[in-house]
């Protein structure tokens, strides 16, 4: 309760005694009045005024409303206490005036007003320093009194402690971590083992009193279990037995605390029997329940705490301390890595301390520990890294060291990287609540120091593939997509880094430090780094960085084939462009073509269906390289449907592609393997000999005389054959073609096809005649397929060449008028498609239909009435009245 504000001053002496005191509580108050401002007083004068101060202070106590400012500020009161108490002598105990100044805190710390942090913490202050720097009494005959007087103080230490950490008759674990704070440099700083364990004591009792309490304020504020925690785990395997034997003990009611506050209430009774059995057991039992509380009791910054003790201990002169921590730390690190905070100020402290540390078991300590850190928070670990690098500026490479030092860790250190590599699937990775990520430039900062360990040479080798993949995939990423990393965010006291040109040096460290070194030389005399980093000629750079590896027969191109194979798996692979263009590459060389299978076949399939040439393009060229091969005949097989269809594919580009692949493949084909590709081929070419392009529609007629070229009538199936006859009319048209080079193929074809159908007699008539000699020649060749020579024809009544058009158009008339009756009744279509030809837009084709027809009807007219005919007269459409 609040004092009120009127009855506050400064009383003099002199004045009346206050009303509401007894006779002894009044002398009391004189007596504080008479000593309060006194300097130099005996003990009796000491005594007196301390006793004077309990006794006001019992008498406010009763008082229903009473404060003690109403009869003198408590404030100059304490404070006249903590000068009592600083007074006293740190060489010997003789009086028990230190023992009455803190029971006289506790009677004042009882009544109002309160006590504020700074005075509980002065007065804390002021007590600690005087008790724990009492030198070491131990109870004997002759010195009896002296050790009462001592243990009497030490109680009444503990009373004022326990008395001033109250608030609201509850534990205040605020007040409680700010006491420990005062008493804890007693325990980790003294070289004096009485000093440490009277602290120890101290701390022990204060936490007894305070299991006794189901209730704490400010519980959750509390931290300081995990430095008070590691603190003790260390004294628990002190050399001294006392200081040991202490420091379990309070380690022993700090768990209680944590079971009372953090377990369920159901498993509270079970744990704590469990915990009691091990009170004052041997050290290795501290440690056991020390291992248990730090994964299971402690918050992840508490066991940082609990850590960067140990750690500090390991730097420290004392052998005994470093041994300690070694012992605690194998013990709470023996299994897993539980997760952890404040990973960063971690490293940064073992960073900058490791050089100090001597001896080998705390420095082979200390390696383990930065190892499974890094193996648990790689990212944070080496983010610390490199930021710590940065500032220092030392280049000192021993952390780097460290982590290469250990093979397995090595390597799940590399698989972490590479997984980084890949871009950040959406933006905010590092967002509120989460452990930052490593950036894929970091992470290929990282690869590159790693890579720089001569020690780990042979794990560089096993990742080689897999680095190599990466490195060059986060390049291609880089160079079209990644510009925005160009300007990613860096300390402003960092040097900034390309990621374009870094990823590139990281990438020619990899194949340098993994025993390629002429490659690297190679691929540079050739100019394919310079390629590599342009994005108008980077795929250049990946082709010549791959014919590199093939050219010197590199160990690892097999691995590499088939790592691509298993990225190209994925549909939405970002690097499917680089990775097929390295892959057509590779399959120059001997030993990767031998490892395709038809699993891989099948998957370099599925990306034909690709609208972009420069996917598609390395696809056309693996296919190229399969021809080559027989053994490969039956990928060969998997891969023609899928080229075929490139034929029809809506990117121009693309189609002119194919078609120069196809021109390249027909050296290779053999119609023993490929007859039905060839044939299908065959069908293919034929949609595109009236094409618009006329580069196109030249490199149709091409393809097709190369494809009769290698035919032979051996191989002429029913299919083939029917092709052939099927273009037979359009080749004859076509040598009246406007493009010179497209006449001069149609008149080869005719020859390859007159040789191919046995046409002797028309071999010298294709060969040298005119059209119109040759279209007679080939009616009176095969009368028989006339009616199918009359569709082709009408087919060519849409060709975009008028002369084409009207070549047709006669063609037409002259089988129409050789027609038996039989297959005139089957023509009404064509004729139909004839007559539509008057409307032609070229006046020569126009009118030769026009001329045509006329014949047509006239001799329709002279065939005898009894025979029936097509009615060609009633058929034309009449003319006009003029």
């Amino acid at each position: 309760m609040r004092c009120p504000e009127g009855t506050r001053g400064f009383p003099q002496r002199g004045k009346s005694a206050p009303v509401g005191l007894r006779q002894s509580e009044i002398e009391a108050y004189d007596l504080i009045l008479q000593f309060i401002d006194k300097e130099d007083m005996s003990q009796m004068d000491k005594l007196s005024f301390l006793r004077a101060v309990e006794t006001l202070s019992g008498a406010v106590r009763t008082q229903a409303d009473g404060c003690v400012d109403d009869y003198y500020p408590q404030t100059i009161l304490a404070k006249k206490i903590e000068k009592l108490i600083l007074q006293e002598s740190t060489a010997s105990l003789d009086s028990n005036i230190l023992q009455q100044a803190m029971l006289c805190t506790v009677a004042l710390s009882q009544v109002n007003p309160p006590f504020n942090l700074s005075q509980k913490l002065d007065l804390v202050n002021a007590a600690v320093s005087i008790v724990f720097s009492l030198p070491l009494i131990l109870p004997s005959l002759d010195r009896k009194d002296s050790a009462s007087i001592y243990i009497q103080t030490i109680q009444a230490l503990d009373d004022m402690l326990q008395a001033l950490v109250m608030e609201d008759m509850n534990p205040n674990m605020l007040i409680l971590q700010n006491f420990l704070e005062i008493a804890l440099p007693w325990v980790t700083l003294s070289d004096k083992a009485h000093e440490q364990s009277r602290a120890l004591g101290t701390i022990s009792r204060l936490l007894r009193f305070i299991c006794n309490f189901p209730e704490l304020l400010h519980m959750p504020l509390f931290s300081l279990s995990g430095k008070l925690m590691g603190v003790l785990g260390l004294l628990c395997v002190h050399s001294s037995r006392e200081v040991s034997t202490e420091a379990s003990e309070t380690l022993h009611y700090l768990f209680k605390i944590l079971v009372l506050q953090r377990s369920a209430k159901p498993e509270i009774e079970t744990i704590l029997k469990d915990l009691q059995k091990h009170f004052r057991g041997q050290w290795f039992f501290s440690l056991q329940d020390l291992a248990l509380f730090f994964k299971n009791y402690l918050t992840p910054s508490e066991r940082a705490d609990v850590i960067v003790v140990a750690i500090e201990a390991m730097t420290s002169a004392d052998v005994r301390n470093v041994r300690a921590a070694s012992k605690v730390l194998k013990v709470l690190l023996k299994h897993t890595v539980p997760e952890i905070g404040k990973v960063s100020e971690i490293i940064q402290y073992i960073y900058h301390h490791m050089n100090h540390v001597t001896e080998p078991t705390a420095l082979n300590t200390i390696k383990k520990i930065f190892h499974l850190f890094t193996q648990s928070y790689t990212d944070e670990v080496i983010l610390t890294l490199f930021k710590t690098e940065d500032r220092s500026q030392k280049g000192l490479r021993q952390p780097w060291e460290i982590l290469a030092s250990f093979p397995k860790g090595y390597e799940l250190i590399l698989e972490h990287l590479l997984r980084r590599l890949k871009p950040p699937a959406a933006p905010g990775a590092g967002a509120s609540g989460r452990r930052p990520e490593l950036s894929p430039l970091a992470a290929t900062r990282a690869i590159r120091e790693l890579l720089l360990e001569p020690s780990r040479r042979l794990e560089v080798q096993t990742f080689f593939s897999s680095l190599f993949l990466a490195l060059l995939f986060r390049v291609s990423f880089l160079v079209f997509e990644g510009r925005a990393e160009m300007m990613e965010e860096r300390p402003h006291d960092a040097e900034w880094v390309n990621p374009i040109s870094f990823s590139t040096d990281t990438l020619r460290t990899l194949i340098s430090t993994s025993g390629y070194g002429y490659h690297v030389a190679h691929i540079q005399d050739l100019g394919g780094w310079e390629r590599l980093v342009n994005p108008e000629t980077h795929y250049e750079g990946v082709t010549l960085l791959a014919r590199s590896l093939v050219i010197k027969n590199c160990w690892h191109n097999r691995p590499i084939f088939s790592l691509l194979i298993r990225t190209l798996q994925d549909p939405d692979c970002a690097s499917h462009v680089t990775a097929l263009v390295l892959l057509a590459e590779l399959l120059h060389c001997p030993d990767v073509i031998s490892n395709v299978d038809d699993i891989a076949a099948h998957i370099l399939a599925s990306w034909f269906k690709s609208e972009e040439l420069a996917t598609v393009k390395p696809l056309l060229q693996v296919t190229e390289i399969f021809a080559k091969h027989k053994n490969m005949l039956r990928r060969l097989h998997i891969l023609q449907p899928h080229v075929l269809n490139c034929c029809y594919s809506s990117n121009p580009a693309i189609v002119t592609e194919t078609f120069l692949t196809l021109q390249r493949l027909l050296g290779d084909l053999k119609w023993q393997y490929s007859s039905s590709f060839l044939t299908q081929l065959a069908f293919v070419l034929a949609t595109f000999f009236e094409a618009e392009s006329e580069p196109l529609r030249l490199m149709a007629f091409q393809i097709y005389a190369s494809l009769l070229a290698t035919t032979r009538r051996s191989v002429l199936t029913f299919p083939l054959r029917h092709q052939l006859l099927n273009l037979v009319v359009l080749l004859v048209l076509h040598t009246k073609d406007r493009n010179a080079e497209v006449r001069q193929i149609c008149q080869f074809s005719l020859c390859k096809t007159a040789t191919i159908l046995g046409w002797s007699r028309l071999q010298a008539v294709f060969a040298n005649s005119d059209v119109f000699t040759i279209l007679r020649a080939l009616l009176q060749q095969e009368p028989s397929k006339a009616p199918w020579f009359l569709k082709q024809c009408t087919a060519l009544f849409k060709s975009p060449q008028a002369p084409i058009r009207q070549l047709a158009v006669w063609f037409a008339g002259q089988i129409i008028q050789v027609l038996g009756q039989d297959d005139m009744d089957g023509i009404e279509d064509e004729y139909a498609s004839l007559r539509l030809m008057e409307r032609d837009p070229d006046p020569a084709v126009s009118c030769l239909t026009r001329q045509t027809l006329y014949v047509l009807e006239a001799k329709d007219r002279l065939q005898p009435a009894q025979t029936h005919t097509l009615g060609l007269c009633w058929r034309r459409p009449r003319r006009s009245s003029p």
